[in-house]
């Protein structure tokens, strides 16, 4: 058993998204983006959730903050339901827990100077502090993410995507979170930066004592920042173990083709590496399988896999899969 403190606890979360069709604008299906997910994010610990496009990575995230309104499940942070809470309450919360964003090209405003972007939160929530204040404020996390504070009075198209990425992780930073969620920040750019913002977090982490969710496809750059790491697959996680657990022995058929996806540096191990190639794509979320949402896809289905939904369960201490199959 861990002795970590679980500082989010996700249980049974759900949101689906409506369709509506025709004149009248009635509801013909829902998309179910996220389907019942639970894990725990424990203390100055990193979670990377990882998994294809489309399987609800994101979702998750912008649930978890409030940013979808859950069809079901709960939250808690800290030990507040963060799916019940509403108005000023819900407001006041959102000074613990921040995202930074997929893109650093559309969420940063581009009328506004950096000083102003950054100093936001400040605005909102620290009403009592002086300009100057603020301004001292903003210097130091300018520096804190590795920019200098004479760039406070320019605008974000003056900066690169790894600096427009910097901004972000300062803005998220002002008010001292104690979570954030990192949804996909690495993807928009260029590779000899990635590694930069990567290294920048983990300083901060350990600097600051934060908690992360890391939402990334990129399983090199999950590995290298993740403590644990959950694999998820339509809507649903399908493992959760510590990352040399997941990567040594990987117990779901889906975790596994995934990590057969991924290119080993030596040549002579690629070239005995076997390599599991699904059939097949993913299913439409708004019309998931019956039973394993992966069993249209997974070679060791079995008759039970089209009948029974797999429990998420405890395979191995600190080890999870939901799989019929797995021991």
């Amino acid at each position: 058993m861990t002795t970590k403190r679980a500082l989010v606890e996700v249980r049974g979360l759900k949101k689906y998204f409506p369709v509506h069709r025709g004149m009248f604008r009635r509801q013909t299906v829902q998309v179910k983006a996220v389907d019942g997910v639970s894990f725990d994010v424990f203390e100055k610990e990193t979670l990377g959730l990882v998994g294809e496009s489309g399987c609800g990575k994101s979702t998750t995230g912008n649930t978890i903050l409030r940013l979808h309104t859950p069809t079901a499940g709960t939250v808690h942070f800290d030990g507040t339901d963060l799916a019940s809470l509403q108005g000023e309450k819900l407001r006041q919360m959102r000074q613990h827990i921040q995202m930074i964003f997929q893109n650093p090209y559309a969420s940063l405003n581009p009328r506004l100077t950096v000083g102003q972007i950054v100093s936001e939160p400040l605005r909102t929530f620290k009403t009592e502090m002086s300009k100057s204040a603020r301004e001292e404020k903003v210097q130091e996390l300018l520096k804190l993410v590795g920019l200098s504070p004479a760039f406070i009075n320019r605008y974000p198209h003056e900066f690169s995507g790894g600096q427009r990425q910097r901004i972000g992780v300062a803005r998220a930073l002002a008010l001292d979170p104690a979570f954030i969620v990192c949804d996909e920040p690495i993807a928009a750019l260029d590779v000899s930066i990635q590694a930069q913002v990567v290294n920048l977090l983990r300083e901060l982490q350990e600097q600051l004592g934060l908690t992360y969710l890391f939402i990334s496809h990129d399983l090199s750059m999950v590995r290298f920042i993740s403590d644990r790491i959950a694999v998820m697959y339509l809507g649903k996680i399908v493992e959760i173990a510590e990352k040399k657990t997941l990567y040594q022995n990987p117990l779901h058929p889906y975790t596994q083709a995934l990590l057969s996806a991924v290119p080993v540096a030596n040549p002579k191990v690629e070239r005995r590496r076997e390599q599991i190639i699904l059939k097949g794509d993913v299913p439409s979320p708004a019309n998931p399988p019956t039973g394993c949402n992966f069993n249209t896809r997974c070679p060791l289905a079995v008759e039970r896999c089209f009948v029974e939904e797999p429990e998420l369960r405890e395979l191995e201490p600190g080890h999870w899969g939901a799989c019929h199959l797995a021991e």
